[in-house]
């Protein structure tokens, strides 16, 4: 091989180690869209990527596309050429037709193209591998079985990317296997119809640790330019027929961002689940027992970044501070501090006890928070760690603005009086039932109250787990916390930090409307 020739594809690989969507443009030529590079990109970087995506959005595609970018540009070799950094890649589906008809033949059109274009890639293509003359290099395709978790045990590797398709089709059990493999250089991108709000995949659209991205078939480019930008694609008249016959019109003056309210060619569309799930990746309405609606965070989340925006980081804050405190238990390494002025959360703060009891040093934190602001009242969660902490604080003089939160007493305020829901229709069985209403009529749009919550901390992925349902009696009870705990794998800490602060203590100011901000 001529030496120039050689030192020009080393430079070229540099080129594509720095920059995946070139190796898919150049090496496998392929055509993505915006929306697509952003994904891949995102794969490039970050250890966790989910994607729900619409019907015929090209999910599959870059799901293909960013691991034959992963297996290709993570190994590397020595000045000897020996392998020193192994790359492992498997993808993965529910059922073995998902496999064998979705996951391999795009592989493989990657493979056969990249071939067509004069860059032979190492390996060879099979039925469902890519076998390179390393046998610790290699891409391959499989079922997820369920029964079957060891098949996740020999994907410990430098270089280790797990792609699922259909992700909403597969177990939480088979998830927790695949993260156990995510050590070192690892990936993991899981890409779905969003057809069910609950499990593993739906939780992904949540939590913190992932990189989140929805592909909408309305903005797809053959949708948006109405002829064939992209091959393969969903097109405009499907969308157009699908916004036909699963949405209802509605006037402008009814348009509603919690239901998905939607413009198009002009007229305005309420959405049905159908078209939720299969247009717009957006999962079904949320059923008719969970307590926090997504959107109802995503809304606050929206308020609190446009709110701090106009104001600063710092904010301004008119309202009495309400430090709701969520104590570390028995196996909970961390205290969840929520700090609430009026409609405006503006931190959660967490303090790490590494499993040993800190009660002091919280009750210290606590102190000093009362200390700095005469105003400022803290309602501790004293059920269990909790009581030392409020004992410790009103032993320092802080008795009168100072409240325990017992979830288990009647939900009454200080009259023996039942506490209702904003509406004064709705009775409750405990404190934590009102508590976790309250946060609820707090968020919802039709209230009016303007919440802000600061993104992140982990706080949606908590409040769209919860359940509650009617007793007998017709008061409102909220799920058992195991019930909560065994879905989303941990506690509720942050919401039940911010829940405290809902603790029935008569204010004396309030916060301005903020409404025109938005």
């Amino acid at each position: 091989m001529n030496e120039n020739y050689e030192l020009t594809a080393k430079a070229k690989i540099i080129e594509w180690r720095l920059d995946w969507c070139q190796f898919a443009r150049e090496a496998l030529g392929v055509s993505l869209d915006a929306e697509q590079e952003a994904i891949l990109r995102s794969v490039q970087m970050n250890p966790r990527t989910s994607v729900a995506s619409g019907t015929a959005r090209g999910k599959d595609f870059v799901a293909a596309v960013a691991a034959m970018c992963f297996l290709y540009l993570t190994p590397k070799w020595n000045e000897k050429g020996e392998l020193i950094a192994n790359t492992k890649v498997a993808l993965t589906a529910p059922t073995e037709r998902q496999v064998k008809n979705i996951c391999v033949p795009e592989i493989a059109r990657l493979f056969n193209r990249a071939k067509s274009r004069g860059i032979d890639l190492p390996g060879k293509m099979t039925a469902f591998d890519i076998r390179t003359e390393h046998e610790e290099w290699f891409l391959t395709a499989f079922r997820a079985d369920p029964h079957r978790h060891e098949a996740w045990s020999g994907f410990h590797a430098v270089n280790t990317m797990f792609v699922v398709t259909e992700a909403s089709g597969i177990l939480d059990d088979t998830f927790t296997a695949i993260e156990g493999n995510l050590q070192g250089n690892s990936r993991i991108l899981i890409v779905f119809n969003p057809n069910t709000p609950i499990g593993y995949a739906a939780r992904s659209q949540k939590g913190e640790r992932w990189s989140k991205f929805r592909l909408n078939s309305l903005t797809a480019p053959n949708v948006v330019h109405r002829q064939s930008i992209i091959p393969g694609q969903v097109d405009y008249e499907w969308v157009k027929d699908k916004v036909v016959n699963w949405c209802s019109v509605i006037q402008a003056s009814d348009y509603n961002e919690t239901l998905d309210d939607f413009e198009f060619e002009g007229n305005w569309y309420r959405p049905e689940d159908n078209f939720r799930k299969k247009v717009l990746g957006k999962f079904p309405k949320v059923s008719e027992d969970n307590l926090i609606p997504e959107v109802w965070i995503e809304l606050a989340q929206k308020r609190w970044v446009a709110y701090h925006q106009a104001y600063g980081q710092e904010g301004y804050y008119t309202d009495v501070l309400r430090l709701g405190v969520d104590v570390a238990g028995m196996g909970r390494d961390s205290t969840v501090f929520c700090y609430r002025y009026g409609n405006i959360v503006q931190q959660f703060t967490q303090t790490n006890s590494g499993g040993v009891a800190d009660h002091m040093q919280v009750a210290g934190r606590i102190a000093s928070i009362l200390a700095l602001d005469n105003h400022a009242l803290s309602m501790i969660d004293t059920i269990g760690e909790g009581a030392g902490v409020y004992a410790r604080i009103v032993e320092l003089g802080y008795k009168s603005r100072a409240f325990s939160c017992k979830y288990s007493e009647a939900a009454k305020n200080e009259k023996g009086e039942s506490l209702t829901d904003l509406t004064g229709q709705y009775t409750f069985a405990n404190m934590r039932a009102y508590l976790f209403w309250a946060i609820r009529d707090w968020l919802n749009p039709k209230n009016g109250q303007e919440a802000m919550l600061p993104p992140g901390f982990g706080l949606t992925e908590e409040a769209t787990e919860i359940k509650w349902r009617f007793q007998s009696n017709g008061a409102i009870i909220i799920e058992p916390k195991e019930e909560i705990k065994k879905r989303l794998g941990r506690s509720t800490d942050a919401f039940d930090a911010l829940a405290n602060t809902f603790y029935p203590v008569k204010m004396s100011r309030r916060v301005k409307n903020l409404g025109n901000l938005f």
